[in-house]
């Protein structure tokens, strides 16, 4: 059997999510990276997106993430990120809703920081929950989430 991933994902509230994995996609800064064993050692900030890890048993886990870091090391892969939800256990209505709500404010670049990190949460679930449906469903994924908000260093 050939080297796998031990993959450990982690929030503020704890581990989201742990195992074995042949692969990982996840977003950074600079863009989609893939990860299979044996990868260089690494080390990027990542963007709200949806995570994908497949299990050895072709398992794609799907999980939202806000932010963070993702860390590259000797099959060691660990993502650290201030919130990280599994896809099947998102609300995506409740995700809607605080993107429209959130969306005017955004765009007038009157929102708080927070109100900027609330609204990268949900983009971070829309994004994860479409992702799995459309896995569940066979069908492939088209992203059509608005970008997510920037938010300054320090804040």
């Amino acid at each position: 059997m050939p080297n796998l991933l031990q993959v450990e994902v982690v929030a503020a509230e704890g581990k989201v999510w742990e195992g074995q994995a042949v692969s990982l996609i996840a977003r950074t800064t600079e863009g989609d990276i893939g990860i299979l064993a044996d990868h260089e050692p690494f080390m990027a900030a990542l963007v709200p997106s949806a995570v994908q890890v497949t299990t050895p048993e072709g398992i794609d886990e799907i999980i939202a993430v806000s932010d963070g870091f993702i860390s590259v090391f000797r099959n060691r892969v660990s993502l650290l990120s201030s919130f990280a939800e599994l896809a099947q256990e998102i609300s995506v209505e409740q995700a809607r809703v605080r993107v429209a709500n959130l969306h005017e404010r955004i765009d007038s670049s009157e929102a708080t920081t927070d109100e900027a990190r609330e609204y990268n949460r949900a983009l971070a679930q829309l994004r994860a929950a479409g992702q799995y449906q459309a896995k569940m469903k066979g069908q492939s994924y088209s992203e059509i989430t608005p970008q997510p908000a920037k938010i300054a260093p320090g804040d």
